[in-house]
């Protein structure tokens, strides 16, 4: 998993509230297990009309947020099913940060574990980065995960709070296996002990 240290990027503002994974990769696309592929995917209801073609006023298709690595959306950001696909479809597309006043908690940790972090701020603050984010191409904010800061396009700076572990595992660019393979060592001591105490169970 790639790691998480700093980000700059223009933000994409989506004051929606409830935007469930359906709406970021609708069901008929997940057929597959792989973690790529999903760009022109992601918010394919909002994105294109039923012939296909891209609907000018959704975000992602203005000229200025084409490439934004940064969404700012409104509250309960992930809910509805429990798809990994989501965050597979965000960060194909160049997403490595959303920010909201709430998310779905299955979302919510699946994020953490593909390089993509959401973060939780008041109300206030997240109306203040959305107004940022409305300044189209100048919409250019900075995350900083070491410090918990971003920084918007004014050079205004706001703090967000984050659980250690959730912390270290971005900026180690640790996933599941990831932690797992941190412990190789002790494993192997454990599977070697094994071995010599019950030697039947690997017998082939």
């Amino acid at each position: 998993m790639e790691k998480f240290t700093t980000l700059t990027g223009v933000a994409a503002p989506m004051p929606m509230i409830n935007i469930d994974t359906d709406m970021i990769i609708p069901k008929q696309f997940l057929k597959s297990i792989k973690r790529t592929g999903y760009a022109e995917q992601l918010f394919f209801e909002l994105r294109y009309d039923d012939d296909g073609n891209e609907i000018e006023d959704f975000v992602l298709n203005k000229p200025a947020y084409r490439e934004s690595k940064i969404i700012v959306a409104g509250e309960n950001f992930g809910c509805g099913s429990s798809r990994e696909h989501a965050p597979w479809a965000l960060l194909d597309f160049g997403i490595r940060c959303v920010i909201s006043e709430s998310f779905a908690d299955i979302f919510y940790n699946n994020c953490f574990k593909n390089g993509i972090l959401p973060i939780k701020l008041p109300k206030e603050d997240v109306a203040k980065l959305m107004d940022d984010a409305e300044r189209g191409a100048n919409a250019t904010m900075t995350v900083d995960l070491e410090k918990q800061e971003i920084t918007g396009p004014d050079g205004g700076v706001i703090k967000f709070d984050l659980h250690p572990f959730l912390k270290e595992c971005l900026l180690e660019g640790l996933d599941d296996i990831g932690l797992t393979m941190k412990k190789v060592d002790k494993i192997d001591t454990y599977e070697s002990k094994q071995q010599a105490a019950q030697p039947w169970l690997s017998a082939s």
